[in-house]
C-alpha cells in the first residue's frame, strides 16, 4: 500500500512540473530588420530654378569655337550661342563680329566676358536676366554697332556706350534711370528703343538726349510719362509716345523738329483741354496716331497728313468744313487737279460715338481718301 501511495506521488509531481514548464515556456524573441541608413539630400543644382545647360555639341571646324555655341564654317565670324540654357558669356574668339546670346540666363556681364571679342559688331543679348553691365566692358567694344539687351532686368541705361553705336534696344527692363551725360557722345546713335520700361517724368531734362544729333527714332512708349521729354532731338523722324499718362502738350513743343514724320500718342490722356488748337499742324508729319485718348473733335491737321487714327475717342461729330486743312468750294471738288487738295488717304474714326453714313463735307475736302473706317 505505501509502495502506491509513493508511485502516485511521483506521478502527481511529474505532472505538477510539466505543466509549470509549459507556463513559463519562453516568448519567442521578434528580430526586427535593422533600420535603413538615413540618405543625406541631394545637393542642389545652381540656379535650382533653371533647366540644365544644353551638352556641347559635336566638335567645330574652328579649334577655338566654343563647345556651347556654333560656328557655320561659311561664316566664321558669325557665333551662334542663342538658346543653350547658358549661365554666363562663353569664350569668345577674336575673330568674333556677330555674336547671338539672346534666350538664355545670363544675369550679367562682368568685365572679362568679352576680353578676346574685341572687334565685335553686333550683339545680341535679348530674353536673358541681366541686372547689370560693367562698366568697362561696352567702353572696349570701339567697333560696336549694334546692341540689341531687350528682355532683360536693367535698371538703367548702362554706361560708357561705344560711339560707334547705331542702334541701341532697351525695351522690356525695368529701368528707371538714364545716367547723366550718357549719351554725349553718340554721335552716330540713329535708333533708341526705351519702350516698356519704368521712365518717369523726373528722369528727364533738357540735356538727357544731349549728343544725338543723328537720332531718327526715339521710342519710349510704355512708360509712366504724364508730360513730354523737356527736348527731344531736332533729327527725329520718329517718335513713340503711346500707352503713358500724358495729359497735355507745351505750345509750339514740335516746331523745332522739322523732321517729324511719325508721331504716335495712343493710350494717353489727352483732350482739347490740354492743348493749343494748331498742336498737330506740322508740315512735314505724314503719320499722326491719336487713338484712345479724350477728343471730342478732330483736330487741325497738316495738308501733307496722310494718315490719321483718331479711333476710341469720344467724337460725337465731324464737320469736314472745319477740319479741312484747305479751304475749297464745290468747283474744285469737280476739278481733276490735285495739287492744291490734301493728302489724307486714311482716316480712322470708328470706336467713336458716330454713326454713318460720312458728312459730304469731308468727301469734299479729302478727295484723296482711299479708306474711311467709322
Amino acid at each position: 500500500m505505501r509502495t502506491w501511495v509513493i508511485l502516485l506521488l511521483t506521478l502527481v509531481l511529474i505532472l505538477v512540473i510539466k505543466v509549470d514548464g509549459q507556463r513559463r515556456k519562453p516568448r519567442p524573441t521578434v528580430v526586427r530588420p535593422p533600420k535603413r541608413p538615413t540618405r543625406p539630400p541631394p545637393e542642389p543644382v545652381e540656379p535650382t530654378d533653371l533647366p540644365p545647360p544644353l551638352p556641347p555639341g559635336p566638335p567645330s571646324v574652328f579649334p577655338d569655337c566654343p563647345r556651347e555655341c556654333f560656328c557655320p564654317p561659311d561664316f566664321p565670324s558669325t557665333i551662334y550661342c542663342d538658346s543653350r540654357n547658358l549661365r554666363k558669356v562663353p569664350n569668345l574668339p577674336s575673330r568674333a563680329r556677330y555674336v547671338y546670346l539672346q534666350n538664355n540666363f545670363i544675369e550679367d556681364l562682368p568685365e572679362d566676358a568679352f576680353k578676346n571679342a574685341t572687334e565685335v559688331q553686333w550683339i545680341n543679348l535679348d530674353n536673358n536676366r541681366i541686372k547689370k553691365v560693367d562698366k568697362k566692358i561696352l567702353e572696349k567694344m570701339e567697333n560696336l554697332t549694334y546692341l540689341y539687351m531687350e528682355k532683360n532686368q536693367l535698371k538703367e541705361v548702362p554706361p560708357y556706350l561705344p560711339q560707334r553705336l547705331e542702334q541701341l534696344r532697351l525695351s522690356r527692363n525695368q529701368i528707371s534711370k538714364i545716367p547723366a551725360g550718357v549719351f554725349n557722345k553718340m554721335d552716330n546713335l540713329i535708333l533708341l528703343d526705351l519702350h516698356h520700361n519704368k521712365l518717369s517724368d523726373n528722369v528727364f531734362n533738357k540735356n538727357t538726349f544731349k549728343g544725338l544729333k543723328n537720332l531718327i527714332q526715339l521710342n519710349l512708349a510704355h512708360n509712366i510719362l504724364r508730360k513730354m521729354p523737356p527736348t527731344v532731338p531736332e533729327t527725329v523722324n520718329q517718335l513713340f509716345l503711346d500707352r503713358n499718362n500724358i495729359e497735355e502738350i507745351p505750345t509750339n513743343y514740335f516746331k523745332d523738329l522739322p523732321n517729324l514724320a511719325f508721331l504716335r500718342l495712343n493710350y494717353n490722356q489727352l483732350s482739347e483741354k490740354g492743348l493749343s488748337k494748331n498742336i498737330f499742324n506740322i508740315s512735314s508729319l505724314l503719320v499722326l496716331q491719336l487713338a484712345h485718348n479724350q477728343f471730342a473733335t478732330v483736330p487741325s491737321i497738316s495738308p501733307q497728313l496722310e494718315h490719321l487714327y483718331m479711333n476710341d475717342n469720344i467724337i460725337e461729330k465731324i464737320n469736314g468744313t472745319e477740319i479741312c486743312p484747305l479751304p475749297f468750294a464745290p468747283a474744285d471738288f469737280l476739278s481733276s487737279e490735285n495739287t492744291f487738295v490734301p493728302h489724307l488717304r486714311y482716316l480712322r474714326l470708328d470706336g467713336n460715338q458716330l454713326k454713318p453714313p460720312i458728312p459730304l463735307d469731308v468727301i469734299m475736302c479729302f478727295r484723296l481718301l482711299q479708306s474711311v473706317i467709322i
